[in-house]
Parts: structure tokens; sequence; C-alpha cells
């Protein structure tokens, strides 16, 4: 098992060619620490605004997925939501440096925890936790916000840069145990076994490997990985759904009810099942969720490409 637990600072983190990205840690460390909440997301929504005008690429995945998943908008509406989400990016990168920098006390200043006693219940009844999260542009507080009432475990993606790899896995286990690779489904497993709380986001398009194509949104058949239901069938488990939203004051962290009767041993249906649930917490905040990612690029045999 590959766990990612604190680094070692080594003196070769230190060479010019890392200069950069510590030069950007620290002015992200001192904005976040110097500058109030409010001017903070007004900030980064100017920022976001000034990346829609420079990621021209990225606007057209955006454009697009709004597109496919929501064409009960009209265009004129879509065009806003769009605008709000590219705003929401910006205020993200704060959010990054919330998460990583900031300390326990400031963190919970602007955090309101629902569903706590969901939590409660699975660890009387020595139960392992799946955080069934998703790709929002405030999953770096999600996990900080729960590691906040309960440490667990966070599964990831490993940086290539070492000097932003020891960057995020100091930020992300501020308040959680260890990482664990987002390849590693034996350490995640091991993780829910030992009675961890295990954060998981599968809402990305990962490919046609593990994948089966079931509804997301409008689009009938998006690629839809099958590592839901693997997890939560692991022996006593409790899968909680687990988003953070960002309000006027601050953030909510929402912890529902387990799901019930899940996973029932059929891939598609686990799978609609979880779609279902990322769905209704991303309608609840559409402007505050990762379209730019291609989500719907893997495609049906004989189904165009979608971008």
């Amino acid at each position: 098992m590959q766990t990612h637990r604190l680094p070692s600072f080594r003196a070769a983190l230190l060479h010019p060619r890392f200069w950069p990205a510590w030069l950007g840690l620290g002015v992200l460390w001192l904005l976040v620490t110097l500058l109030p909440w409010r001017a903070q997301m007004a900030l980064g929504r100017t920022l976001g605004r000034l990346a829609m005008t420079l990621l021209k690429s990225r606007v057209k995945v955006a454009r697009r997925n709004l597109e496919l998943a929501l064409p009960e908008l009209g265009e004129a509406e879509r065009e806003q939501l769009l605008k709000a989400n590219f705003e929401s990016v910006g205020c993200a990168l704060f959010e990054t440096g919330m998460a990583w920098f900031w300390p326990h006390w400031r963190m919970r200043a602007i955090t309101t925890m629902d569903g706590t006693e969901h939590v409660d219940a699975a660890v009387s009844q020595g139960r392992g936790m799946l955080l069934l999260s998703a790709h929002f542009l405030t999953l770096e507080l999600n996990a900080r916000q729960f590691g906040l009432y309960r440490p667990g475990v966070g599964v990831y993606r490993p940086n290539t840069n070492p000097v932003l790899e020891f960057a995020q896995v100091h930020g992300r286990c501020r308040s959680n145990k260890y990482l664990v690779d987002r390849l590693d489904i034996k350490g995640m497993l091991k993780a829910l076994r030992a009675g961890d709380a295990l954060w998981y986001a599968p809402d990305h398009d990962y490919g046609r490997h593990a994948s089966v194509f079931v509804p997301f949104f409008a689009v009938d058949q998006a690629a839809t990985i099958t590592g839901t239901a693997t997890l939560a069938r692991v022996k006593k488990t409790a899968t909680l759904p687990c988003f953070t939203l960002r309000e006027e004051n601050g953030y909510r962290l929402l912890i529902q009810a387990p799901l019930e009767n899940f996973p029932v041993g059929d891939d598609e249906a686990d799978a609609i099942t979880g779609n279902q649930v990322i769905e209704a917490a991303i309608r609840r905040a559409p402007e505050q969720y990762m379209w730019l990612h291609r989500r719907f690029k893997t495609t049906p045999e004989g189904v165009a490409y979608r971008y």
C-alpha cells in the first residue's frame, strides 16, 4: 500500500528550478493570511473573470459541458452560469490556500457543519465511512473541514512538481491522517476496513476501464467509474455523501445520511445511484462545480466525440 504521509523537507527542493513554485506558494500564503475572507473572494472573482479571457480552451470545454448537461437552460442563462463558474474558479485559488495554510480556529470560524450526527452514528457502530464527494471547486476545503470534526483519509493524485507535492500533502494532512494514491485501491480498502473515513470523488471521466455508461444530468451515456460500489462493498462501510458549498458568509459542510441499499451488486444501478447523489448536490450550486473538465469525453461505440 502506498500512502502519502507528511514528507520530510529535502535540500533538493531549494534547487533554482523550483523557485517559481516556492514564490507562488509564498504569495498565496501571504494573501490568505493577511486578507479578510471577503476580500479574498472579491479578488478571486476578479481573477476568475481575467482567467475567462485568457483560458479560451477551458472556456470552450465548460461551455460545452453546460450545453450537454443543462440543455433546459437558455443560452443567456448558460452564459451567465459560465461567467459565475469562472468567478468561482478564481475563488478556488484562495480556498486552496485557506485549506492548506489556515489554522484550525480560522477555518472553524467560517464553517457550518450539517449532518455530523451521521458520522457519530457510523463511529458508534464501528463502521468505516466512504465519503462520496465530487469535484466541486471547494473540494480542498471539503476534506479539510470534515477533518476538523473527524480526521480521515484522502484519495488524491500526486503532483509531479515535488514542491507542490510537498505543499499539498502537508496542506491536506493538516486536519487529516494521510493520503492514498487514486490508483491504490488496496490502500483505500485497508482504510475502510480500519474504520477510517475515506474521501472519494468518482465524478470525473477516467476512460473506459472499470467504467459503465449511465445517465449524468442530461447525458444518457456518461462514462462513470464503478469504484464507488467496489469500496462500498467493504463490510460495515457506510457511504455518506459529503460536499462543501460556498455561501454568503462562509461555507456549509453537508454530510448526508448513509445511502440505503447501496451497493446492490449491479454496476450500472450503483453508478446511477452515485451520479444521482452527485447531480443533486451540483444543482444546489452549479456555479461551484468543476465544469472545466471534459466530463463527457469518453463515448460508447457509435457515439460521436462530444467536444
